[in-house]
């Protein structure tokens, strides 16, 4: 880890500092001329950023444009969110190799009430000229006409202009519809709609925007500014941030198959959120500690020092997903998944039915068929698939390598947990088990002991938890299918049952 490398100047309270603490941040890859001028004259400013609804949640790229307008609204300007209900319907080409699939109407409000009730959590929605608006580009762009469209504003752009822009040249040679050719020009009309409707003179977002960002300032600079040069400058301006970006250098978000982190907790829960910042490498965590805390300059250089002096400790990880997990869950989930985190990796006993079932689910837990319970302890394991064969679970249990319930079993042929029928309805319910030193606790939250202890059926009628010859015929089971030379252990197997045969003959 290493502490920032921006000259440790504090920036100036209010807008005036605004681009010098996105600056020290790492947040700021560029801004228009003129922009810092502006923010120095001390006057409000509105500036938004726009999100289109094309899933069910925004994910963690998107946290990036998010805390740019948190920093906006502590410094003093007004945040603007805008929706894409509108745009959604388009699809935006920017830092996109294949064209989108066009959601429909239904589909599209849906994701964007979820979006919505999102972006609230991070902004203060209040009534006073620096309260965060909320709105919905659907609710001008489907009342615009194609021919006032084509006449009001396509006519203020020119073919070479559009083609110049990054986001349409990457495309060209892979395809790309006029649909999506289109999509700056609706940009750009939304940038002019809300510097007439409600003075917006900023937008903001990722750098791969910037091209739309800049048609935006085109439009206006022809329709509001008579068309002269400059004048744009001084009517609107532009900013953007850097990308949040895989270790493979690919834009991290919702297009990244198998790697996206949702805000939406039905996505990823709050304990696999908490997890992901959790484990992040050594080598991001000053950047995400600056991009997704509040924290200032000192306390993110004093964290990543101690995290210098006790690597093994990952305190700037635990600080960063814990107020990361707080900010989009809540604090209560925040602890909750920090707790979770520190019992998944302790010999503690977990005493909490609830705190168990959530760990259960998250470990991506086993189920328990109803003959297991109360089986022996070894057969429990090897059914279960926690251990390999029940010989290895014997060796186990001999060894002290496995505890149920807190305490490690007197032998192989003890009864596993059960849970009576008749105190859960009928449902079957399986105990917790942490093998080789790992530890848990029966799903039903019972003490140690407790837990009551059904017959077990058994092909052929009921019998005890055995041992001797018929155990060693249970694990002799385990070794037909094995292939490769036998164990010390399995050797002793094969010796209790007299030998069995395979399709070679007799194996010895």
């Amino acid at each position: 880890m290493t502490a920032p490398s921006p000259a440790a100047v504090e920036p100036a309270p209010g807008l005036a500092g605004l681009l010098d603490e996105l600056r020290w941040r790492g947040l700021l890859y560029a801004a228009t001329p003129g922009l810092a001028a502006r923010l120095a004259t001390g006057r409000p400013i509105a500036g938004y950023n726009g999100f289109d609804p094309t899933a069910r949640s925004l994910h963690a790229g998107n946290l990036v444009p998010i805390f740019g307008l948190i920093h906006l609204q502590r410094r003093g300007g007004r945040p603007v969110v805008v929706i894409g209900g509108g745009t959604g319907m388009i699809g935006d080409p920017s830092g996109r190799a294949t064209e989108r699939a066009l959601l429909d109407a239904e589909t599209l409000a849906a994701n964007a009430a979820a979006i919505r009730a999102q972006l609230e959590r991070f902004l203060d929605l209040g009534s006073g000229p620096g309260g965060a608006l909320v709105v919905d580009n659907a609710e001008w762009l489907s009342r615009l006409s194609l021919i006032e469209f084509l006449r009001d504003v396509g006519k203020h752009f020119t073919v070479p202009y559009m083609l110049d822009k990054e986001s349409v040249r990457t495309r060209l040679e892979r395809g790309l519809s006029y649909t999506e050719f289109s999509y700056m020009l609706l940009q750009a009309y939304d940038f002019l709609h809300l510097y007439r409707t409600y003075g917006v003179e900023l937008q903001m977002g990722g750098a791969d925007q910037w091209g739309n960002i800049t048609a935006g300032l085109e439009l206006i600079r022809r329709v509001v500014g008579g068309g002269e040069a400059g004048s744009g400058e001084e009517l609107a301006h532009g900013l953007c941030y850097p990308l949040l970006t895989l270790p493979s250098g690919e834009k991290f978000g919702k297009t990244a198959a198998g790697t996206s982190v949702w805000l939406d907790p039905e996505l990823t829960s709050p304990f696999a959120f908490y997890q992901h910042w959790l484990n992040a490498p050594d080598a991001d965590v000053p950047t995400y500690l600056r991009f997704f805390t509040l924290l200032g300059r000192a306390e993110i250089e004093a964290l990543l020092a101690e995290g210098e002096a006790r690597p093994e400790a990952r305190v700037p990880q635990r600080v960063l997903a814990r107020d990361l997990t707080a900010r989009v869950h809540g604090a209560a989930a925040a602890e909750r998944a920090e707790r979770m985190a520190a019992l998944a990796f302790s010999d503690e006993p977990v005493e909490e039915p609830e705190l168990l079932e959530a760990l259960w689910r998250e470990a991506d837990g086993f189920d328990v068929r109803p003959e297991l319970r109360g089986a022996p302890v070894a057969v429990f394991l090897a059914e279960t698939g926690l251990v390999a064969s029940r010989s290895e679970a014997r060796r186990l249990v001999a060894g002290g390598g496995v505890t149920i319930n807190g305490r490690r079993p007197a032998s192989h042929d003890e009864p596993s947990p059960s849970r009576s029928p008749d105190a859960t309805g009928g449902s079957a319910s399986g105990g917790g088990v942490g093998g080789r030193g790992a530890s848990s606790r029966a799903a039903d939250g019972r003490a140690p002991g407790s837990a009551a202890v059904p017959a077990v059926a058994w092909p052929g009628g009921e019998r005890p938890p055995g041992s001797g010859p018929v155990a060693a015929l249970e694990d002799a089971d385990d070794l037909l299918g094995r292939e490769g030379p036998l164990g010390e252990e399995d050797e002793k197997v094969v010796e209790e049952v007299g030998g069995f045969a395979g399709e070679g003959g007799p194996r010895r």
